[in-house]
């Protein structure tokens, strides 16, 4: 998998367009993958093992090296190679012979200085451009309308096949199956041309020049200089002066601005804080606090040893405990889980919870609350 990195990257573009100035901000920060990034970077691997052993290309088999294998893993990367199948499959109704490239590079620097990404999937056929994402995450619900990363995809697979292809739509889709999400975008290749020369170029030249404005928003959360960075303090503190109020004695219009930017102050406080515990770590003295050991819970050094004990004691170290659904579930296969199990399972109706007006969930009446009350 290719692992040079762009500064305008496809994957960070949502980011350096909505921030331009973060781009050479970060710069002057040390890459530290997380876990959450390692474990995503493994299932990617995985997917690609699948998809190229489902269409028949040449593969290594990555499992012996990859060290957060676990059997969700290996079930997201099936579903995945099989949702891509089914695509070609799509594609081969209007074209003959549908193409299939895997860990694509593709590069857009004709609107992006020095612009480039690799795509996990592209099917490329007469009639449709597809562009197939994988995501991993499990936290953050990634939607494919007008996404940044996606549309940058696209035109870097236009710039290498539209001249060869007959190509009138581009679809593109995020497949992310830790959140049962399977969302999809398509447009002309004409409006994602417009977007790229009104859009994308002008945010583009400002990020890579270090021009523009710092701007604040969900996209922090991927930014490498979000701990300290003043913009988004000064924002936030902004927003944290609300609460030398009760909330009783707010305006509607406090309480909505709040409920739209509460995610944000919470997460960014949790980045300061967590940002000064590991420069206390590393040494720094703050002024008014200490470093102290947390809790801990036992734990058994060799369980093992822990079972042979208790047996030979007269006792049984276990205790049985019924499956969980989801485990009930893989252990019977979801044919005779269905058949079995069906009468006996019910999904309780979830906790009222208050989200914006674009999430896709229907709405709940207060009438309907009041009568289950």
């Amino acid at each position: 998998m290719p692992s040079q990195h762009a500064i305008l990257s496809a994957s960070s573009a949502h980011r350096w367009l909505m921030c331009p100035r973060s781009v050479r901000l970060c710069e002057t920060f040390e890459d530290k993958p997380s876990e959450y990034a390692a474990e995503g970077t493994e299932a990617h691997e995985l997917c690609e093992y699948k998809l190229k052993t489902a269409l028949g290309m040449e593969a290594e088999d990555p499992t012996t090296h990859l060290t957060r294998l676990n059997d969700e893993m290996d079930e997201c990367a099936t579903g995945y190679a099989n949702y891509v199948l089914e695509q070609v499959n799509e594609a081969a109704k209007t074209c003959s012979d549908p193409k299939v490239f895997i860990e694509q590079r593709v590069d857009f620097s004709r609107w992006a200085p020095d612009g480039f990404g690799t795509a996990d999937c592209l099917i490329i056929a007469d009639g449709t451009l597809r562009v197939v994402d994988y995501k991993h995450g499990l936290g953050v619900l990634v939607e494919a309308e007008m996404n940044p990363q996606m549309m940058c995809y696209a035109l870097g697979a236009l710039e290498l096949f539209d001249a060869l292809y007959d190509i009138n739509n581009v679809s593109m889709t995020i497949y992310q199956p830790r959140r049962e999400n399977i969302s999809s975008f398509e447009m002309s290749p004409e409006k994602l041309l417009d977007w790229a020369d009104e859009v994308l170029k002008p945010a583009a030249e400002l990020a890579f020049e270090g021009k523009g404005e710092f701007h604040c928003g969900e996209w922090c959360g991927f930014c490498k200089a979000k701990h300290t960075c003043r913009a988004r303090a000064e924002a936030n503190l902004q927003l944290a002066r609300h609460d030398f109020k009760l909330p009783s004695l707010l305006e509607d219009v406090e309480i909505e601005v709040i409920l739209s930017k509460v995610d944000e102050l919470t997460a960014w406080a949790s980045d300061v804080k967590d940002y000064a515990l590991q420069q206390a770590i590393s040494g720094k003295a703050w002024t008014g606090w200490k470093l102290v050991e947390g809790r801990a819970n036992r734990k058994y050094t060799n369980e093992e040893d822990v079972i042979k004990a208790v047996f030979e004691a007269g006792f049984d170290p276990y205790e049985k405990k019924l499956l969980g659904i989801t485990a009930m579930q893989k252990m019977l296969g979801k044919t005779k889980f269905e058949k079995l199990l069906s009468a006996y399972i019910e999904k309780p109706q979830g906790k009222p919870t208050l989200v914006p007006e674009s999430d896709k969930r229907p709405e709940i009446s207060c009438v309907n609350l009041d009568f289950k009350e």
